[in-house]
């Protein structure tokens, strides 16, 4: 079966929703940025919505991580469209349901999308032919031949990637990140890759605005990217001398843990002790998982 479709009138389509999530975004900063004084970069925002109250922040940490990540497994292995959707429905539900403002698995979703839009585009035309697909020409332009199967497998891949990326904020967002790392401890993650997250993720917001701050003094000083080599040589400084100033918090941030008493581990104050309700919480997703798979492979048969 062959489909034809108008070439242009998708591009201008695609064109037209593109400038308008583009001004869109750019309004929402100018507004921002109005409104709100400089935000603290020092503070981490992974977690910013952990003192919120749902089935989820108060599900046991250690349960919380092991059965979304089985869940999340499970819908990897999904092979059908219409199971995929049922799993994105879930995931949007299990959004819903932590009661997370969803600013945050948008501007997730945003991350992802220009990989997955690429994808969108190289999978359907680069995919080996199939006996009995459907073929869609797109006119005027008739050695532009969309597969229908490649179309099938590039469009199931980013729904699970959806569905997945939006079961994240739930997993992540609903717990502080110290409680999150312990529950991993717990799960018998080594404790040096616990801290180092934890680190990375304290400090990465602290040179983001270093970074910053260095950009703006250096077109205070009449800097203008072009492309040349001074171009080049003033980036080549840049990220050298940010390089160095990394290097020397970490010293001083080092020997600040050394004097008050680290010793290769941080204290811990919290103690996780499942409830009957946490396991059901478990289980509940780890079910909604199997029958999710279970239905996907029956639909093949």
């Amino acid at each position: 079966m062959i489909i034809h479709l108008p070439f242009f009138p998708l591009l201008a389509l695609a064109a037209l929703t593109g400038a308008a999530a583009l001004q869109l975004r750019r309004r929402r900063r100018q507004n921002g940025q109005a409104d709100a004084q400089e935000p603290d970069w020092s503070a981490p925002v992974l977690d910013e919505a952990a003192d919120r109250d749902s089935p989820f922040h108060r599900w046991d940490a250690r349960l919380k991580i092991a059965s979304l990540f089985i869940y999340c497994f499970l819908v990897v292995s999904l092979q059908t469209l219409t199971w995929a959707a049922a799993a994105l429905a879930i995931s949007i539900a299990a959004v819903m349901a932590s009661r997370i403002p969803w600013s945050r698995p948008l501007r997730r979703l945003a991350a992802m999308s220009g990989f997955l839009t690429m994808f969108l585009i190289v999978v359907p035309l680069t995919a080996p032919a199939v006996p009995g697909e459907t073929l869609i020409v797109l006119d005027p332009f008739s050695s532009l031949i969309l597969h229908g199967e490649g179309l099938r497998l590039a469009t199931l891949v980013v729904v699970k990637a959806c569905a997945i990326a939006l079961l994240m904020e739930p997993l992540l967002a609903t717990a502080p990140l110290a409680v999150t790392l312990q529950a991993l401890a717990a799960l018998r993650l080594p404790n040096a890759i616990c801290q180092m997250i934890l680190l990375a993720h304290r400090y990465i917001h602290v040179l983001g605005h270093e970074a910053r701050r260095m950009q703006r003094s250096m077109r205070l000083r009449g800097f203008a990217p072009r492309t040349d080599l001074a171009t080049l040589r003033a980036y080549g400084n840049f990220l050298g001398m940010l390089f160095v100033r990394s290097f020397d918090r970490t010293q001083r941030v080092f020997e600040a843990m050394q004097s008050r008493g680290y010793r290769g581990a941080f204290p811990t104050w919290t103690t996780f002790a499942a409830t009957p309700a946490d396991w059901a919480k478990g289980a509940f997703w780890i079910i909604m998982g199997i029958i999710l798979l279970t239905m996907d492979r029956l639909n093949l048969c």
